[in-house]
């Protein structure tokens, strides 16, 4: 049985710091690529962040380019996300998602992860 399990999300003030994990069971973890989505109540589910499978490559969404990092460590079968300089636009619910064996896009988009976790809030406050 495959599990993802976020956690770390919580309250923040603007401009603080939070670092959120994923620990991954079930899965092949070292072979797939990796990836956080956030959404807001009445939003499609949007594209965060990702990482290769080893973790030389990784890729970010405009918004929080320059003050997030994405890292994994395989031996624990964990992704994390750190983001920093939050915003109350960061406010979401954020998955982790194990991506597909193959996929032909650039694993941006959701059709591109067959596993997701429950979701960690993550709210930043004023």
């Amino acid at each position: 049985q495959v599990q993802l399990v976020e956690s770390g999300g919580g309250l923040v003030q603007a401009g603080g710091s939070l670092t959120l994990s994923c620990a991954t069971s079930g899965v092949t973890f070292s072979s797939r690529i990796m990836g956080w989505f956030r959404q807001v109540p009445g939003k499609e589910r949007e594209f965060v962040a990702r990482i290769s499978r080893y973790g030389g490559d990784r890729s970010y969404a405009d918004f929080v380019k320059g003050r997030s990092a994405i890292s994994r460590d395989n031996a624990k079968s964990t992704v994390y996300l750190q983001m920093n300089s939050l915003k109350p636009d960061d406010t979401a619910v954020y998955y982790c998602a194990a991506g597909r064996t193959w996929c032909g896009s650039t694993y941006l988009t959701t059709g591109c992860y067959d596993y997701w976790g429950q979701g960690t809030q993550v709210t930043v406050s004023s």
